[in-house]
């Protein structure tokens, strides 16, 4: 059975076909307006209409960021799209004309880490808690080989857990939210202010950065630490006791077999694992008395969202 998995984003789409070993037989992707739903519709149905000319096509997952209904229809709110109470599913079934297909909406972190749990680097654990960090922190649970969606739609929101009283702000409207301290957009923004702060130890980022400290980004901090800058080092190091920490208190409620990380901060390594490990290990209770959970850099790649809305689309 062929499904097709939409990772949407707040500007692009990515889709493709796939089948039920989770590989993707087609691709392809289209640039979108985040302010402008009805954009988003049209280019959903305009690569089913592309990728279902050659393939029969059965379901279709649409991966959104947001909170998902409980019905898997709708996004209730998304925070860089133009989503509140949206029907979704609804609106692309009627552009597309296919009432034979079924058309499942998932939060694109659930997405991720489904394809983790049922094709990557959980495939072969019971008890997952998938962490995406890029620039929010998103979460996936599965418990007992099932994926937590809670009674309304919107569980495993770990990103917006509160870690400090009074801390960041954050863009869900809260402050001192986990993804505030535990993100690359928190790893640029420590980086830009170290800058600040110590010219000298920071000369080899901002040189990386062309000399504006507002143009310094992610991949960049990582190249750094890879060719041994110390400042560069330290703040990944910073970023994955943050990281660590947050998954004990996870643990805490969940105890996971295993602990997947994924997000274009992986590139770093062990630079980043390495302190994850440690800060995890730290603040675990009963450490010493209990098995501690496995960490795993994610395997599917940014094809998680596509691979892991197809597959749920089917079930």
């Amino acid at each position: 059975m062929h499904a097709i998995g939409v990772d949407i984003g707040g500007t692009k789409i990515a889709a493709g076909v796939v089948d039920e070993n989770g590989t993707i037989l087609a691709q392809t992707r289209r640039d979108t307006e985040p302010d402008d739903v009805a954009s988003i519709d049209a280019a959903v149905a305009d690569v089913y209409a592309e990728l279902s000319k050659e393939f029969q096509v059965e379901a279709m997952g649409l991966a959104a960021a947001g909170f998902v209904s409980p019905d898997r229809t709708s996004v209730l709110f998304a925070p860089n799209i133009a989503w509140r109470e949206y029907p979704l599913a609804d609106k692309v079934r009627a552009l597309i004309g296919a009432d034979d297909v079924k058309i499942v909406v998932e939060n694109d972190a659930n997405a991720a880490g489904w394809a983790e749990f049922q094709f990557g680097a959980g495939r072969d654990a019971s008890d997952m808690l998938m962490l995406t960090v890029g620039t929010g922190l998103g979460g996936a649970v599965v418990v007992d080989g099932k994926l937590v969606r809670g009674r309304w739609g919107v569980a495993a929101e770990v990103g917006h857990m509160r870690v400090v009283p009074g801390g960041h702000y954050c863009g869900c409207g809260l402050e001192g939210c986990w993804e505030q301290y535990a993100s690359g957009t928190a790893l640029v923004r420590d980086a830009q202010a170290s800058l600040i702060t110590q010219p000298a130890r920071g000369a080899a980022l901002l040189e990386l950065a062309g000399g504006d400290a507002s143009k310094l980004n992610g991949p960049q901090i990582t190249q750094a630490a890879q060719a041994g800058d110390p400042l560069a080092i330290e703040l990944l190091a910073n970023l994955g006791r943050w990281i660590g920490e947050g998954a004990a208190s996870v643990a805490a409620l969940l105890d996971p077999e295993i602990i997947v990380i994924g997000g274009g901060v992986c590139a770093a390594g062990e630079l980043l694992l390495q302190p994850v490990r440690k800060g995890f290990i730290d603040q675990l209770s009963a450490r010493g008395h209990r098995p501690e959970a496995q960490f795993e850099v994610a395997q599917q790649g940014n094809e998680a969202g596509i691979v892991g809305a197809a597959d749920l689309a089917r079930r």
